[in-house]
């Protein structure tokens, strides 16, 4: 591997763990960090002629589950084998000999992903409502997947998800929080009131948005959806609500970037994206404003914890220094969305 290597990498052992696990690697490997990921680490690999991209866990102390290596492989694995479009898994590491954290390896999937607010102004109107309803139908796929069916059935307990999710992040809030907050404790408190009954049991991506999918290059379908750390067993509407939220500009300072949905007026707006998913499912969306409002609250939560790394120096690359600041912003539109009535 170059000596040019990004934080988070061990040329000389994670080398000896390809030559002994990936068959297909033909010579010495060089590395680049992806451009994109807030939480966990990605890069790319090549040996000249194979690519892959590897994910670890970002460096510096971890909340308990998150950057789950394991959940991440599984979930990649048995999509595999179905209609969901996705990277071909390659290998799981939990030996701590060669990073010194679990990680996953898969295959590099050329195509084209959003990230920046320019990249997706300089689509034509028909690309970018084609990427749009790509997105949305790619979610509707998601959910439809028979989890039982492709091994999946413990992997996780879709039964009181949503009253585990309000109590789950309110739990890593307490563990990464660099300040005092009533909005977080007013919004807690509210949506542990506003429980609604779940909306059934699926596949959750857990941070379903557009620039975690690789398109095609016309944009006009999905090659691969990608960082799948947060997925598990739940109510299918979370991801809706928050698809939805990323669809708001509050979110630019998290992405790090221009935000991508308001740069093109071809995109479907918040409510269109509603609207086809439930086109595509039959699913009933008239409660999705505590959806968003719960979408709110967990980026608020990722954006605090990634605030906290920042603050330590624990991040690697750029982007970090303005996320501490949409954390307020994030928990009063979630504050805004649960005063909402069911519509």
């Amino acid at each position: 591997m170059s000596a040019d290597i990004p934080a988070g990498l061990d040329p000389v052992a994670l080398q000896r763990y390809f030559d002994a696990t990936v068959p297909e690697v033909s010579g010495p490997l060089r590395g680049e960090l992806i451009t994109g990921g807030k939480s966990n680490l990605t890069y790319r690999l090549t040996d000249g002629t194979h690519n892959w991209v590897l994910r670890r866990p970002p460096l510096g102390p971890l909340t308990p589950t998150a950057h789950d290596m394991a959940r991440e492989f599984r979930i990649v694995h048995a999509l595999g084998a179905t209609d969901v479009p996705v990277a071909r898994a390659v290998a799981l590491c939990e030996d701590l000999d060669v990073l010194g954290v679990p990680f996953a390896v898969a295959s590099f999937v050329e195509g084209r992903t959003l990230r920046d607010g320019d990249e997706a102004a300089a689509l034509d109107p028909a690309q970018a409502r084609a990427c749009s309803l790509a997105l949305v139908d790619g979610l509707a796929a998601l959910h439809a997947v028979d989890y039982r069916a492709i091994g999946l059935d413990g992997f996780g307990r879709p039964a009181g998800y949503l009253e585990r999710q309000v109590r789950r992040w309110r739990g890593q809030w307490d563990r990464v929080a660099t300040r005092d907050s009533a909005d977080i404790d007013r919004l807690t408190a509210g949506l542990a009131a506003a429980l609604p009954e779940q909306a059934g049991a699926t596949i959750v991506h857990g941070d379903y948005r557009l620039d975690n999918t690789i398109l095609t290059p016309d944009c006009g379908r999905i090659a691969a959806v990608v960082d799948w750390e947060m997925a598990t067993l739940g109510d299918p509407l979370a991801d809706v609500g928050l698809l939805q939220v990323y669809w708001d500009g509050v979110t630019e300072p998290v992405l790090g970037t221009r935000h991508a949905p308001s740069a093109n007026p071809g995109f479907l707006d918040s409510a269109g994206i509603a609207e086809r998913y439930a086109v595509r499912t039959g699913r009933p969306i008239d409660n999705l404003a505590f959806y968003r409002a719960l979408g709110y609250y967990k980026l608020a939560v990722i954006a605090e914890g990634i605030h906290q790394r920042f603050l330590a120096g624990k991040t690697v690359g750029d982007g970090f220094a303005a996320i501490g600041a949409a954390v307020p912003d994030l928990l009063t539109a979630g504050l805004t969305e649960l005063s909402q009535p069911p519509h």
